[in-house]
């Protein structure tokens, strides 16, 4: 990933090979293959089999954790004779699965997918993934079901939070470094969820459809750039169907592209009940996790009497059970075991807050009313539950600190998910924020219940702060993208009340904003973490520069979607489990967009969006310029990044491919994020993948010869300078 922001920047968006060869947490000189080879030759076929399925470690029905495992998301037995450890599996990506109180501790609650997203900084993703890993260990666990990287094809899917952003390259190149963070405190991280996983509703049956040209373009692209760059132990295929097979028992998927052409090593574990029948194994699933939501537990005595009789599952049960060992190995859970241990909360906290700060967008700045003057008298701070706590998104990924959340809203009667579903805040006050920055100030708060009530109150401040609230969670997607509950009836009143109204929005994605001419300034903060209430307020009164980018396109309104209807809204009974009725199907046509994603989408339609991708305004200003583009088998893009401005900041230099010899196109090829102090410049080189200007066909990658035009850009629409280079043509596939 890069040769690091000149010192550490100038890799965000470098060399898709330097973190696979180090720093990732695999020792690409040690003798795992070798290790797990002799291991599993010495293996009875129980043994092995015994470490192909595992429970969800919870009190659930009649189930039986064993002593000493630590409740989580799963539980793997080892094989002690062999000395060969027991897997402890926890999620996610965002830090240590709350699970409801359960374990009666809590962890740093990373920001959300988005908002790492938002910074465009590989160097930061891997100190998260570092951080979560860490506390993982402490806590007893070996593997961390993290690594989201699914593509925002639809940004009222309900996980879009847990994700990075619409983008290939910047999802692939961020979701990696994520992985090699956690896997540098030897825990085994997943990658998730393989694949074409954008959408929520039927997650257990719909099929998504989509060619495998522009899958190959797009989705997968997304998860080749993060397994080169972080070596996962653990791929988690999907829910979903794919061109008509289930993920996780889609041989083309598994067999052909993950371990076939792209020469994966590590092992493929399901998605949480998602296994329906034994012959998974021979389509290339390695492993079936939390058993007890399955209707039957495919890979135990079925599968030790198939590879006991047949030597087609003989075969696959040595192979699946070698690729398990292969990655506690490699990543070294035999060598150091997690071991229970206090976390460093105040550790936790900085980075949660580091990530928030740069991750926090400044989307609107009228007459630059931030960052707040200190000199502000009365400040009225109305909805959000901004004085108890900031909003996290629901589901697998929910993590808490210690105590729990500020604020627990139950969504739904008791039942097994009742704990995951919960609309939760974190314990990171907004408005104690702000009252600590303003001392000197009147500040007052109003819940927003009643318009009229928050305008009336507006009206006699000299400024007013509305926070705006969307709740995502696992399992839902939402019908649309306002904001619910009528926020956006609140904030329209209190703008007219007073001009001078500032709109943070805790949201879990894009939304629309019928409001936007009316209100100053509009900050995303999106769902900030532990130390989100301090992050904001440090944003607001200027202590932070805001430097996030947009990772994904706010559209104007659902209309410029590719589907502005919700697939399976008429026909979908919403549900976290979301099996549906007996034979029950949903096509989703991902066709209609292909490889064009997001904001690639918004080029080819022309369509203005609301705030394109990679957008974000700061307190400074900014200079981009001399781009050049050098070709060869390895290209790289050179600009300056200059900061005009009289404060210190950071920005993200975009470089984009506008035009082939196939036609105009719009494809992010490199970005590298720099602090700048005022007057600086950096010059900064960004290699260029070669499949970024390649299209897939059935030979392979393929790059047609000519002349490539190429834009330095401050977002995908703001495209300045743009150069023309003549590239060489050749086509090139995974034969090794």
């Amino acid at each position: 990933m890069r040769s690091w922001l000149c010192c550490a920047v100038l890799l965000a968006a470098s060399s898709t090979q330097a973190l696979a060869q180090t720093g990732s947490g695999i020792d690409a000189s040690s003798d795992a293959d070798r290790r797990a080879a002799t291991t599993e030759a010495e293996m009875t076929n129980a043994e092995r089999v015994g470490m192909l399925n595992g429970i969800l470690a919870m009190p659930l029905g009649d189930t039986k954790i064993p002593e000493g495992a630590p409740l989580g998301a799963g539980y793997i037995p080892g094989v002690p004779r062999l000395d060969v450890p027991a897997l402890t599996e926890t999620d996610a990506s965002l830090g240590v699965s709350y699970l409801g109180g359960l374990r009666g501790d809590g962890a740093t609650a990373l920001p959300s997918g988005m908002a790492m997203g938002s910074t465009w900084s590989p160097e930061l993703m891997r100190a998260g993934g570092a951080l979560i890993a860490s506390e993982a260990h402490a806590k007893g666990f070996n593997v961390l079901l993290a690594g989201g990287i699914n593509l925002v094809r639809d940004p009222r899917g309900g996980r879009v939070f847990e994700y990075l952003g619409e983008d290939p390259l910047h999802s692939g190149l961020l979701g990696g470094a994520a992985v090699a963070g956690i896997q540098s405190q030897n825990v085994i991280s997943t990658i998730k969820h393989f694949a074409l996983n954008p959408t929520e509703i039927g997650r257990q049956f719909h099929n998504g459809i989509l060619e495998e040209s522009a899958l190959r373009m797009s989705d997968l692209l997304a998860f080749e750039i993060a397994i080169e760059q972080g070596q996962p132990g653990s791929v988690m295929c999907a829910y979903n169907k794919v061109n008509g097979a289930q993920a996780c028992g889609n041989d083309r998927l598994l067999n052909g592209i993950l371990k076939k052409d792209w020469g994966y090593k590590g092992w493929v574990m399901s998605d949480w009940g998602s296994v329906r029948a034994t012959d998974f194994a021979l389509a290339g699933l390695d492993q079936q996790s939390g058993s007890q939501l399955d209707a039957a537990v495919h890979f135990g005595a079925p599968l030790l009497d198939a590879a006991n009789s047949d030597k087609r599952y003989r075969t696959r049960v040595a192979d699946m059970s070698r690729r398990i060992l292969r990655s506690i190995y490699a990543v070294g859970v035999d060598k150091n075991p997690p071991r229970k241990a206090a976390i460093d909360v105040a550790a936790g906290a900085a980075v949660a807050q580091d990530i928030a700060e740069k991750g926090i967008v400044l989307l609107q700045n009228r007459d630059a009313i931030l960052p707040l003057a200190a000199s502000a008298k009365k400040i009225l701070v109305v909805g959000g539950y901004a004085d108890a706590g900031v909003l996290s998104g629901a589901g697998s990924s929910q993590a808490q600190g210690q105590g729990g959340p500020a604020v627990s809203l139950p969504t739904m009667k008791d039942g097994l998910f009742t704990a995951l579903m919960a609309q939760n805040y974190h314990r990171s006050a907004p408005l104690d924020a702000i009252r600590a920055r303003a001392p000197q100030a009147e500040v007052s708060f109003r819940d927003g219940r009643y318009p009229a009530e928050a305008a009336l109150a507006a009206k006699h401040a000299d400024l007013v702060i509305v926070f705006g609230t969307q709740w995502l969670t696992e399992g839902l997607d939402v019908p649309d993208l306002s904001l619910p509950q009528g926020q956006d009836d609140v904030i329209a009143a209190v703008a007219k009340a007073n001009p001078k109204t500032i709109v943070v929005l805790e949201t879990g994605g894009p939304v629309a904003m019928p409001w936007q001419s009316d209100v100053a300034a509009i900050v995303e903060a999106w769902y900030p973490g532990a130390r989100g209430g301090e992050a904001i307020a440090a944003v607001l009164f200027g202590d932070v520069n805001p430097s996030g980018r947009l990772p994904v396109t706010f559209p104007a309104s659902v209309a410029q979607l590719p589907r502005p209807d919700l697939p399976g809204a008429e026909t979908v009974e919403p549900s976290f489990a979301g099996h549906g009725k007996p034979g029950q199907t949903l096509d989703i046509d991902y066709n209609v967009e292909g490889a064009d994603v997001g904001y690639r989408w918004f080029a080819r339609k022309a369509e203005k969006p609301l705030y394109p991708f990679g957008f974000g305004l700061s307190y400074t200003s900014f200079e981009r310029s001399g781009l050049s583009v050098t070709s060869g088998a390895a290209p790289a893009a050179t600009f300056t990044l200059r900061n005009s401005g009289a404060r210190g900041g950071a920005d993200i230099g975009q470089v984009y491919l506008v035009e082939t010899p196939r036609g105009k196109t719009r494809r992010l090829v490199a970005f590298a994020r720099a602090e700048l102090k005022p007057g600086e410049a950096r010059t900064i080189e960004v290699p260029i993948d070669p499949r970024l200007l390649a299209d897939w066909t059935p030979k392979g990658w393929s790059i047609a010869p000519g002349t490539y035009r190429f834009a330095l850009g401050a977002s995908s629409e703001e495209l300045l300078e743009d150069v023309s280079v003549p590239i060489a043509g050749r086509t090139w596939n995974y034969a090794k």
